[in-house]
């Protein structure tokens, strides 16, 4: 029988879509309530990390008060003192090298981060443009998503899984967005 010191509690979302029908009057909450529930769910059951499976953003340049939102709902529940039970294996500079600071959140000095969140982006919130950015990139450079699974060639695809350890529980986490 497994202990709670070797076992991941894991919060999975997908396709939140936030900013969906931003423009109409009744349902442009929608998305944002949902995405704080997510949130209020993973702090009431004490999860170790959010994995969220892309789409958190319904297109890739959302309208600025919902990236604004988004930015203030990770910063409410997911910065804060809460250890973090979980060790990151791999090696960083390789899962996070399309990233300006290719480490886990978590881990930065200059960071509290009580409930990491991995993300990979979909195909509504996907990088495009010369830069290939997307709203995904601004909460990874803000440090408040751990974003992986980037391509930033499409010609020799190689997928290096992020490893985690908790106790003697090893995870590996693929992901391609």
């Amino acid at each position: 029988m497994t202990s709670e010191a070797d076992t991941f509690k894991i919060l999975i979302a997908s396709d939140i879509h936030l900013g969906y029908e931003a423009q109409e009057s009744v349902r442009k909450y929608d998305s944002l309530t949902t995405f704080r529930e997510i949130l209020e769910i993973a702090t009431s059951n004490g999860v170790d990390f959010i994995l969220l499976g892309g789409d958190l953003f319904h297109e890739n340049h959302p309208p600025r008060w919902v990236e604004h939102e988004a930015l203030r709902l990770l910063r409410q529940y997911c910065l804060g003192s809460k250890p973090i039970h979980f060790e990151f294996l791999s090696d960083q500079s390789e899962n996070f090298s399309f990233c300006p600071f290719p480490n886990v959140n978590y881990e930065d000095p200059n960071l509290n981060v009580s409930f990491p969140v991995f993300t990979i982006h979909g195909n509504h919130d996907d990088p495009s443009g010369v830069e290939n950015l997307s709203c995904v990139d601004v909460l990874s450079t803000s440090g408040l998503v751990n974003y992986f699974g980037k391509l930033t060639q499409l010609e020799d695809i190689k997928l290096k899984p992020l490893l985690l350890r908790k106790g003697s529980t090893l995870l590996a986490l693929y992901g391609l967005g």
